[in-house]
């Protein structure tokens, strides 16, 4: 499926992000500034080959780099601070590295809602954010209007007891095909094998402002991190093209397999980890024989993001 040009309107939320950042951050991301990179090894189940052709789904194993991040454009956020939830998950599958990288990511964030179905819908939202500083009813008008948005802001954002303990979820659907050509609709979902745990607000006030990421450490230093990628299936009635479309939690699921992180990216260099970071660009479109974007037009408006924000992180 061709993917509609978002140009202007990627550069125009990128601005947005800046402001609400209160500027460029030369070598950040505009959004989920604050990030750690991580690497392990992600194994497909007998379930996933029959889902889909994709290599991951159907190699004995494959290496992944996996950044964990906080919201917001400000890449020193304390993580006791409720803006830097949703939390944020990437994972790199890498495919090939000569004679050139192949890859492909699943992208997600632990709010299973988004709050605008298309391009012009999230410009407009992202400005009524940024503008609720000056003038509150900027917002609660677009609120008004935009169920979505509602539902999205009133969704719990809750702080997890560890990145370990959090889950992810996929908003956007994508279309599956298997070996016999047929054809499979869900979204992803990432969840931790230790389980899901959450902190109160009383709890979080006494936390060290890299709890988060610090426990990433701590636990990859004493052993490793788990989580099932699991595909969630698109009912015959559910819309697969809309992001904020809210699928029935009883929908059938199936685990593709299991993410084991064992290590820091590059291991203790954070020189060369920071670099990584820089460099990384993460692509929401699969890009892999076996998978493909639904219509969902937010699919192309962040890829498009992506990459002119990571142009740019790259050139700082």
């Amino acid at each position: 499926m061709p993917l509609s040009d978002n140009t202007e309107t990627a550069k125009e939320i990128l601005g947005v992000f800046k402001d609400l950042a209160g500027g460029p951050k030369p070598g950040f991301r505009p959004a989920h500034a604050k990030g750690l990179l991580t690497s392990g090894t992600f194994v497909p189940s007998q379930d996933a080959r029959t889902i889909s052709i994709a290599p991951q789904l159907n190699n004995e194993s494959t290496p992944v780099i996996v950044r964990f991040s906080s919201s917001t454009g400000h890449p020193t956020l304390p993580d006791s601070d409720p803006n830097g939830n949703p939390r944020g998950i990437a994972i790199r599958f890498v495919l090939a590295t000569e004679p050139r990288r192949e890859h492909t990511d699943v992208i997600a964030h632990s709010t299973p809602f988004f709050p605008a179905a298309t391009p012009d819908e999230a410009l407009a939202f992202f400005k009524a954010v940024r503008n609720a500083g000056a003038d509150p009813e900027t917002l609660n008008k677009h609120i008004a209007s935009h169920p979505a948005a509602q539902a999205f802001l009133a969704a719990p954002k809750h702080f997890p007891k560890s990145f370990a303990h959090e889950q992810f979820y996929g908003v956007n659907a994508y279309k599956f095909t298997n070996a016999d050509g047929k054809v499979t609709a869900g979204r992803y979902q990432i969840r931790p094998v230790a389980g899901l745990e959450t902190l109160d607000a009383e709890t979080v006030e006494g936390q060290s402002s890299e709890f988060l990421y610090d426990g990433v450490r701590q636990q990859l230093s004493d052993g490793q991190i788990k989580y099932d990628i699991v595909l969630q299936l698109a009912g015959p009635d559910d819309n697969v093209d809309d992001n904020t479309a809210h699928w029935p939690g009883s929908n059938p699921t199936i685990t593709l397999g299991t993410v084991t992180l064992d290590a820091l990216y590059k291991g203790e260099d954070a020189s060369a980890a920071a670099a990584e970071q820089k460099y990384l660009i993460f692509d929401p479109v699969p890009r892999v024989q076996g998978i493909e974007p639904t219509q969902d037009p937010l699919i192309g408006l962040r890829a498009d993001l992506y990459l002119i924000s990571g142009k740019e992180r790259r050139a700082a």
